[in-house]
């Protein structure tokens, strides 16, 4: 059976309604009257209000406009504006629209992340959102220093239609959970409006993708394609600091986006002011929503974390050992899993229970070298390789002057170097009690307040202490 053209029109507009938001639409599309359809000369006839809505609809809308004509009056068709001059005497103009792919040739579908063609554009395509599923909102542990950006990340989530907030700017240091954070956005959108065109891409890789697009002159293309979408999550955006064209590219489609009420999400390492080499006009979207600060989480908070990581994973990790890995991780969040899932990968391999000892080892090779804590196996070796004492004798029973001398400056540097309690020390010092530790530190505080021979051998094993650090 025939469609008559009012019913095409009818179907182009229900097209339009799902590529562009309310407002929009409301503002632009709907008042629009459809005049009639010439079959012969394949001409649509539209009326609109006024020379500025022409001209707005040309500027904006006009190949989304015309590719959806195409879908449903078939190709070759020609639209053609009546545009109201004057209504009291009504009076109007007929101006034809401007030529554009749309009404020129068909273009193949296309899928996934590719960028389709603008015939595509007013048909949304199925989108790998390239979310990880595992990082979401149930367990990202709040703290004070991600309280704010966490509750309005949340909120962004459970309401991405508003205007507040948007773009959403989220920066801190390297291993502070900025990405963790924006993909639990991206999977909470997801969960409660699975209709939604949510991405998540580095900037990085929307830089590959834009150079490809450039050197197979695609950049329409992909530029439509990124124009399509309802929540846009670009992470690491520092990595276009000296990227001009990939930035001019991506301004306009942040401006599309914008305009039409999509959710723009944004997380650096650096805030904006920061951006050296972004150009003033970037700078000045990123400012303009909110501009949130994810600090390195202090230790109750690391400690949360860890103790979160644990349950989830069926880890028993003794609480003193939870401690010491939350003091000593650098608060970085990418350094407490590394530590874990390496205790975890030790304790198996070698049948061992996690203690502080295969704490301190991991610790070791888990944390930058520059930032690693002095460990009590670090300060045995350095103090035996100094007085030429084995760490068995001193960890051993001997009575030995030397011997115990060595024991007793150990356990010294442990309590002053590291944060261990004194039962602790004693505990890796040979399995002494803590009242004899609190002698041992004891003699050695008193000796040195009287023999300077002896403050001068300390100071040289200090300085060592600090050259391994």
């Amino acid at each position: 059976m025939k469609v008559s053209p009012d019913a095409r029109w009818e179907k182009s507009l229900a097209l339009i309604r799902e590529n562009v938001s309310l407002q929009p639409y409301n503002t632009w599309f709907k008042p629009i009257v459809f005049e009639k359809f010439d079959d012969a000369s394949k001409t649509i006839l539209l009326q609109v209000s006024s020379t500025y809505v022409y001209e707005y609809l040309e500027e904006n809308y006009v190949d989304l406009l015309c590719k959806v004509l195409v879908r449903t009056f078939g190709e070759g068709v020609r639209l053609t504006y009546r545009v109201v001059t004057d209504k009291e005497h009504k009076l109007s103009q007929d101006i034809e629209a401007a030529p554009t792919d749309s009404n020129l040739k068909p273009h193949a579908q296309t899928k996934g992340n590719a960028a389709p063609s603008l015939l595509d554009a007013a048909q949304p395509q199925q989108l790998d959102p390239h979310l990880n599923p595992h990082q979401t909102f149930e367990n990202f542990i709040e703290g004070d220093s991600n309280k704010l950006p966490r509750s309005v990340g949340l909120s962004i989530a459970e309401h991405p239609q508003t205007a507040q907030f948007n773009p959403m700017f989220i920066y801190g240091p390297s291993g502070c959970g900025k990405t963790h954070l924006i993909n639990a956005i991206g999977v909470k959108i997801k969960q409660l409006y699975p209709q939604k065109r949510v991405l998540y891409i580095s900037a990085n890789l929307f830089k590959v993708q834009f150079v490809n697009a450039t050197l197979q002159n695609t950049v329409p293309d992909f530029i439509s394609f990124y124009q399509t979408i309802d929540v846009l999550i670009v992470d690491d955006v520092q990595e276009w600091m000296t990227a001009e064209k990939t930035q001019d590219t991506f301004f306009h489609i942040f401006n599309h986006l914008f305009r039409n009420g999509k959710r723009i999400i944004l997380a650096s390492d650096r805030p904006p002011v920061d951006l050296q080499g972004m150009n003033e006009r970037m700078l000045t979207r990123f400012s303009c929503g909110l501009i949130a600060e994810l600090e390195k989480p202090n230790t109750q908070l690391c400690i949360d974390i860890l103790n979160s990581k644990c349950r989830r994973d069926g880890l028993k990790i003794p609480a003193e050992v939870i401690l010491f890995i939350a003091e000593t991780a650098n608060g970085s969040v990418r350094d407490l899993e590394g530590v874990v899932n390496s205790l975890l990968a030790y304790s198996v391999v070698y049948n061992c229970n996690i203690d502080m000892r295969l704490a301190e080892r991991v610790i070791k090779r888990a944390v930058k070298v520059d930032d690693a804590p002095l460990t009590v196996d670090d300060i045995l070796e350095k103090v035996c390789n100094h007085f030429n004492v084995t760490q068995a004798a001193v960890n051993g029973k001997s009575r030995k002057h030397e011997v115990v001398e060595v024991r007793q400056l150990a356990m010294y540097f442990a309590q002053k170097y590291t944060k261990m309690p004194t039962s602790r020390i004693g505990k890796l010092v040979g399995g002494r009690d803590h009242a004899t530790v609190i002698h041992s530190c004891n003699r050695v505080a008193d000796r040195l307040k009287v023999d300077k021979a002896f403050q001068e051998e300390i100071m040289s094993i200090e300085n060592s202490f600090k050259l391994k650090r």
